[in-house]
């Protein structure tokens, strides 16, 4: 969890050359993932490709990569045995993948009242020592940064809706 609740952009890049660290698709920075990570994410007939360490997770939203490695291994989208959240554009699109959060339930909860209240109840959680991020979000890292973000980003959205229908 060393990463909590940080978030990144992502920008297009130049395709990188085999053996770099950066997505062979969008040309991203990988992160590192751990393989006990990817063990719970893959579907079964990949257990054995990801026996390998070195894996890495592309974040770029656009890119319909999920993991890849140095060597040329990847595992796309449809690889993996759950939706990856900052991936998916269509309901449900997981946020919090230890207690079950969507980003429908934050869009519902701010049309409602204005607010969000769905990262209040995932940070006593983690301080309690209850969530298993490193194993069920695809990322291999807390999903606290991802709720905060997409709950940045629908306040704005909820709000220019607001905006647009009083005009």
């Amino acid at each position: 969890m060393s990463d909590c609740c940080s978030t990144e952009s992502s920008t297009t890049a130049a395709k990188p050359a085999a053996g770099t660290n950066n997505c062979p698709d969008c040309g991203q920075p990988g992160k590192s993932v751990e393989t006990k990570t990817l063990k719970q994410m893959v579907q079964p007939w990949h257990l054995e490709l990801v026996n390998k360490p070195g894996f890495l997770f592309c974040r770029s939203a656009d890119c319909d990569m999920a993991y890849f490695h140095p060597d040329a291994d990847t595992l796309r989208k449809h690889d993996v045995r759950v939706r990856v959240g900052l991936k998916e554009t269509e309901d449900p699109v997981p946020i919090c993948y230890c207690f079950g959060f969507t980003e429908a339930m934050a869009v519902e909860e701010i049309r409602a009242t204005g607010q969000c209240t769905i990262p209040q109840p995932i940070t006593a959680e983690v301080k309690a020592g209850n969530c298993a991020c490193e194993i069920r979000n695809p990322q291999g890292s807390c999903c606290l940064g991802n709720v905060n973000a997409v709950v940045k980003r629908v306040v704005k959205v909820v709000a220019a809706e607001k905006a647009g229908a009083l005009a």
